[in-house]
């Protein structure tokens, strides 16, 4: 737990940004019967039975310092689709950072093993030589 003080501890740096991240899934929903339109002084009515249309995780990124955030929406939450999250992270959102200290929690897909399953060696630790893994204790993100 200290570690992840520590690192909330730091003075803020862009050239070493800190980024939180966390995933989590949502179940989307469709109507099955149509809403009831509105009457005055109402609002439209919704029955409660709904039709299950699949799941969608949203991947979440922010810069408590720097006052960024990004949601990504994916269709799962596999080792390639948070690898290439990473990737965007880097690439197009902190391009010209150092270093980028990621605070997350411990899921088996967050480490750099999820950025050689999904890309090129090389490009793993292009990658990695970027980031600093910051994990949360077990059950505390």
């Amino acid at each position: 737990m200290e570690h992840v003080l520590d690192e909330y501890a730091r003075p803020y740096d862009p050239s070493e940004p800190r980024v939180c991240m966390d995933e989590t899934t949502k179940q989307l929903t469709g109507e099955v019967i149509d809403p009831l339109p509105p009457k005055p002084g109402q609002s439209e009515r919704f029955d409660t039975l709904y039709r299950r249309n699949g799941v969608a995780t949203l991947f979440i990124f922010f810069e408590p310092l720097g006052g960024w955030r990004q949601v990504n929406v994916t269709e799962s939450k596999t080792r390639i689709d948070w690898a290439w999250q990473v990737k965007e992270l880097l690439d197009v959102h902190y391009p010209e950072a150092k270093k980028v200290h990621l605070v997350m929690d411990n899921l088996n897909t967050h480490n750099g093993a999820s950025l050689y399953k999904a890309f090129a060696p090389q490009e793993a630790h292009r990658l990695l030589s970027r980031l600093a893994f910051h994990y949360t204790p077990k059950h505390g993100s």
